[in-house]
């Protein structure tokens, strides 16, 4: 049988924490109806359908890459890392290699095995649309346990990503630990605390 496994990311644009990735090879004995790319979702349905994959999937696994390594490597390299990772741990975990992996996007990480990009594979490939919905939903959680920390920011409101509101807070906040010290936004604000 070949086993297909989809591969998506997660958190390349907001300006803390990780960037995650997501590797699924679905159950053919157990389709699970509904999957589309998670930005399409609300969020009640990602979650319901993040505990559908978590149940019915043959396997699946979670990379991540840190903020740290994300200066260290750029954002690019930094995803290509946390899908290495994600079908690293799936390989790891449930012993089985898959024949096939289906990228969302149009790069591939460098890996021992037969990869295929797919730009918009998220709307097209249940795999990669499941894959997309447990990156998702894991970035979230992170959000949210960081939103407990620190709940002056809003994190629960913009999930890290650049809006006016985030900014702004972050101007009269100051960076805390988590930030991506390599992205403009946050190296302005640091510059400016610096020659303030």
């Amino acid at each position: 049988m070949d086993l297909i496994c989809g591969v998506d990311e997660a958190g390349r644009g907001p300006l803390i924490g990780n960037v995650l990735a997501g590797a699924v090879i679905l159950n053919p004995a157990h389709p699970i109806d509904g999957l589309k790319d998670s930005k399409k979702l609300s969020s009640q349905k990602r979650e319901f359908l993040y505990q559908e994959i978590l149940n019915h999937a043959l396997a699946w696994g979670i990379g991540h890459a840190s903020p740290k390594e994300i200066d260290q490597l750029n954002i690019l390299q930094a995803t290509m890392l946390a899908m290495k990772r994600a079908v690293e741990h799936l390989t790891l975990q449930y012993q089985i290699m898959p024949s096939l992996l289906l990228i969302d996007g149009n790069r591939a990480p460098r890996i021992d095995i037969q990869t295929q990009t797919i730009v918009k594979g998220d709307v097209t490939q249940p795999c990669i649309s499941a894959a997309s919905i447990l990156a998702k939903v894991t970035r979230d959680k992170e959000m949210m346990a960081l939103h407990q920390e620190y709940p002056e920011y809003g994190f629960d409101q913009h999930m890290g990503y650049p809006t006016v509101h985030h900014l702004k807070k972050l101007t009269e906040l100051g960076v805390i630990p988590g930030y991506r010290l390599t992205f403009g936004p946050i190296k302005k604000i640091i510059s400016r605390e610096q020659h303030g």
